[in-house]
């Protein structure tokens, strides 16, 4: 099946490159308005394994793993899904320009995925609006 992996199920992945530094990419993406952006509404991104959040629409996961001007790895469940994902937002330099890569796995099956597909590429738009 398109999407599906033997070992993360279905996922679905979104990059672009931006013209900017990887510095400002990421400091945007971790900053309170950024995270927002990616993450959702209210949200305080953390920088510790285990760090739990919380957004204002409901949406909970877990800090799996953040490395500065690498990536961020954390698990994420919308209130109304009765299953969490993992979510890995990464950056990679690109000397003065930054690939941006949002990737979710876990996802149940391919109806999520193309649901999914579709708010990532929202939220790369969102994103991009905002760093220009």
């Amino acid at each position: 099946m398109i999407g599906e992996t033997k070992d993360a199920g279905y996922q679905i992945g979104v990059s672009k490159t931006l013209p900017f530094p990887i510095e400002h990419v990421w400091g945007f993406l971790t900053s309170p308005e950024g995270a927002e952006l990616w993450l959702g509404k209210g949200v305080e991104l953390g920088r510790e394994k285990g760090e739990r959040y919380e957004t204002g629409d409901g949406t909970t996961g877990e800090i799996r793993s953040f490395h500065d001007h690498d990536r961020v790895r954390l698990t994420w469940q919308p209130a109304d899904w009765d299953h969490s994902t993992t979510v890995q937002v990464a950056v990679t330099s690109q000397g003065d320009k930054t690939t941006l890569h949002f990737h979710q796995e876990w996802l149940s099956g391919p109806k999520e995925r193309e649901r999914q597909r579709d708010h990532w590429r929202a939220v790369m738009t969102k994103v991009t609006d905002a760093l220009d």
